[in-house]
């Protein structure tokens, strides 16, 4: 256990989020728990200060780094309060200020080319397995690729990546762990695999900006980013922290998991993000046994929604026991056997995705003003 006084000491040398009152004294500690060597910490803030309270986040994972036994510190924002914790207290009476007035630029991500998101409107499409399966045949293209695990509350890329291992931290940042061939950072490696990740919306996007942030990823042609299902914060905090160069979108054949695809390319639309095209997952099953096809879940609905919308059909991924095997053993059908049926699939889509991005004209990183 890592010494609490010592803790508390570190803490109490950074001011609160008035600027004055030690943290340890301001009633704005959230929660504290501690596991392994690494400290959480989340911190009660007004949500409408985030911005300005994003230096003393930083201020307190610094000292609580360099605590003696500290191997790793996470610290978030948030507008909700732990059970049992103080009131925080406020020492400004001035009006808040409206935050669409201040509109966030998306900065680039240092040493990254490219980033783009994985999505879908729903979950149980195979999202994950399809991002993790495009990263790896992205890096069999001679791409320098990473992948970041933007799913918190279901984190799938240390099983399907097969890590075990915690990342590193050296000088500050997160040394992000390679298998396959790319670069992978995912909140699932810093917590146990079953437990539960209890957050309101601005712990979550403090999170996952750190997670984009506060890695050392090097240079890479493109991090891939691994959405949660839906158009929520996690989404939308994206769209304000970085320019995306575009999304891609993963459905399964039928209406209802369509609709909620729509949603998604809906969503990209309305923060300006190009949707670089659709992929169809489960698209159809062969049988192992009489080579005879089923199209289980329909056929050609993401095809035919990809035409309707005017954005490219990146392909048809098919419902295999292959894919999943090789996912359950953190090795993505790509890397297992790469001059295989599916992998070649993934290689297609690949060179499709790169070819989008390497297109001369590029694209500029939208402002985006939420209301």
């Amino acid at each position: 256990m890592i010494d609490e006084n010592a803790i508390a000491e570190a803490l109490g040398a950074v001011n609160g989020p008035d600027g004055r009152t030690p943290l340890t004294r301001s009633g704005a500690i959230a929660g504290l728990t501690q596991r392994e060597g690494k400290v959480y910490l989340s911190i009660l803030v007004d949500p409408t200060a985030a911005a300005k309270a994003e230096p003393m986040r930083k201020a307190a994972e610094e000292a609580l780094r360099a605590v003696e036994g500290v191997a790793a510190a996470i610290v978030t924002l948030t507008s909700e309060r732990a059970p049992g914790a103080p009131a925080a207290r406020s020492h400004s009476h001035a009006p808040a200020a409206n935050p669409a007035a201040r509109p966030r630029v998306p900065e680039s991500v240092a040493g990254v080319r490219h980033l783009i998101a994985v999505a879908s409107g729903k979950g149980g499409v195979g999202k994950s397995t399809v991002a993790a399966n495009l990263a790896i045949a992205m890096a069999q293209e001679g791409w320098r690729v990473g992948l970041l695990d933007a799913d918190v509350f279901g984190p799938s890329a240390p099983r399907l990546f097969g890590l075990t291992e915690k990342p590193k931290v050296e000088q500050s940042f997160l040394v992000p762990l390679l298998a396959h061939g790319v670069k992978v950072i995912s909140i699932g490696l810093m917590i146990e695999e079953e437990a539960p990740v209890v957050w309101r919306g601005p712990m979550v996007m403090s999170a996952v900006t750190q997670l984009l942030r506060e890695v050392a990823w090097g240079e890479l042609d493109c991090l891939v980013v691994d959405m949660p299902p839906g158009t929520g914060d996690v989404q939308l905090t994206l769209a304000q922290s970085a320019p995306l160069a575009g999304a891609i979108i993963v459905s399964t054949p039928q209406d209802l998991a369509l609709i909620d695809a729509r949603r998604g390319i809906a969503m990209f639309d309305k923060v300006k993000i190009p949707v670089l095209g659709i992929i169809e997952n489960m698209s159809y099953f062969i049988c192992p046994h009489c080579q005879g096809r089923s199209d289980i879940f329909a056929h050609g609905g993401a095809r035919h929604e990809a035409e309707k919308r005017g954005v490219a059909f990146l392909g048809e991924v098919p419902l295999d026991m292959e894919i999943r095997e090789t996912s359950d053993a953190g090795r993505p059908v790509a890397a297992a056997f790469p001059d295989g049926p599916h992998a070649k699939i993934f290689r297609a889509i690949a060179r499709n995705v790169i070819g989008q991005l390497d297109a001369p004209a590029q694209r500029v990183a939208p402002k985006i003003l939420i209301g």
